[in-house]
């Protein structure tokens, strides 16, 4: 067993590997689902032979009300992170979550450390991944909006959710399984399975409903500081006794490949597995834009699904909170962030001459990494920030293996 796996485990009772499963009716569906709260037919997997559990799930699940018998995956590729009778929320998520000013947390986050700001409404807020690699997971609410703020690290994804569908406030947990390494997360209303990268119901009554994505992006915390001064933080004490600060995951992203008993898929070579990318997805269509090539550049003017957008690549000291014992002392990793390129309907197209600076070409402004424009005839406006992705390549590769991928 390595250091990586035994810390894993020792620290959020993760297993050293799971079990093989081989019996299961259930096949997977090339039929697409429906984005938004409304619910997609599901395709209802019916065989012949009785429906059976494949073993490894059939132990820890004997509990659940999830309908296993509808779903859009096959069965045998959930596999069981979490080794206990019922491991539904043995990684907590945070539903009541506290939040400190940025001059308080910036009492003990440190400048180049990475958080996820979440944006709705013109209202940010920072969720540092010491915190979220804890829980996985944060049930807020911004105003009238209920919303799931999710991270897997096993995947670096990090991604924002309206938790609501069909009138239904779901508050969502960590189930304890995964399918390839990434989290499934699980509701309270119908315990329907969630595939956390895609936002998309695998299994149960609300198999084919997709989450709506909200606006995030992983940064750095000095950015978030200076462009947010009177924001929220989510807060050191969360109410659980940890002590926030050190990566359970310790030389995790530093590996040729993720762990292989949790992840099932076949590697897609053109990458190294780890590789950092920036997804965008625009309603059906995904694109890739991987960091060792758009950090050359530092920004891509590009259309996804007949969308414009606009990748920024900077802030190249933020670290890597996957790598050292303290998050803080990670390896410089830097970050990309997608932004919609129009203002005031006109579409920008953008360069970037030096590091964080970046300019475009229509009226000469000068624009920060966080996508505000601090010189020119556009100073003062902001560009605004899309749903996006920063995750690892070999994530990217098995979710969206159709995808389009910038320069690859």
């Amino acid at each position: 067993m390595t250091r990586l796996t035994k810390l894993i485990a020792s620290t959020l009772l993760l297993a050293a590997c799971s079990g093989t499963a081989t019996t299961t009716t259930a096949s997977g569906t090339d039929e697409p689902v429906e984005t938004g709260s409304t619910q997609a037919t599901p395709p209802v997997t019916e065989g012949t032979e009785p429906f059976e559990l494949p073993p490894d799930l059939r132990v820890v699940t004997q509990d659940w009300e999830t309908d296993f018998t509808t779903s859009s995956i096959d069965l045998n590729e959930l596999q069981v992170g979490i080794r206990t009778l019922d491991p539904r929320d043995a990684i907590p998520p945070i539903d009541d979550p506290a939040f400190e000013s940025v001059t308080e947390a910036d009492e003990w986050l440190e400048d180049d450390e990475p958080g996820l700001l979440v944006d709705i409404a013109d209202v940010a807020r920072f969720y540092p991944i010491r915190i979220l690699h804890r829980h996985e997971i944060v049930n807020d609410q911004f105003g009238d909006v209920p919303v799931a703020v999710t991270y897997c690290p096993l995947c670096n994804t990090g991604i924002a959710f309206d938790r609501r569908v069909d009138g239904d406030v779901l508050r969502m947990g960590v189930s304890g399984l995964l399918r390839n390494s990434d989290l499934v997360m699980w509701d309270d209303v119908t315990q329907s399975l969630w595939q956390q990268i895609t936002g998309e119901a695998i299994v149960g009554d609300l198999t084919g409903t997709r989450l709506e994505p909200l606006s995030s992006a992983i940064v750095r915390w000095a950015d978030f500081r200076d462009n947010n001064p009177d924001s929220d933080v989510l807060g050191r004490d969360q109410g659980f006794g940890i002590a926030y600060g050190q990566n359970p995951y310790v030389g995790y992203s530093s590996r040729n490949a993720p762990i292989g008993g949790f992840f099932t898929a076949e590697l897609d070579e053109r990458f190294p597995a780890l590789e950092r990318v920036v997804a965008v997805t625009v309603d059906e269509s995904t694109t890739g834009y991987p960091f060792s090539i758009i950090s050359q550049s530092r920004v891509v003017n590009d259309d996804v699904g007949g969308s414009p957008v606009a990748i920024f690549w900077g802030a190249p000291s933020t670290t890597d909170a996957l790598d050292s014992f303290q998050v803080a002392d990670g390896q410089p990793i830097g970050t990309g962030v997608a932004f919609d390129p129009v203002v005031e309907g006109r579409r920008l197209t953008f360069d970037s001459p030096a590091v964080d600076v970046f300019i475009d070409a229509e009226t000469g402004s000068t624009w920060t990494l966080q996508g505000v424009a601090v010189d020119g005839p556009l100073a003062g406006e902001v560009l605004e920030l899309l749903p996006h992705r920063n995750e690892f390549w070999f994530a990217f590769a098995a979710f969206f293996p159709e995808a389009e991928v910038h320069g690859g």
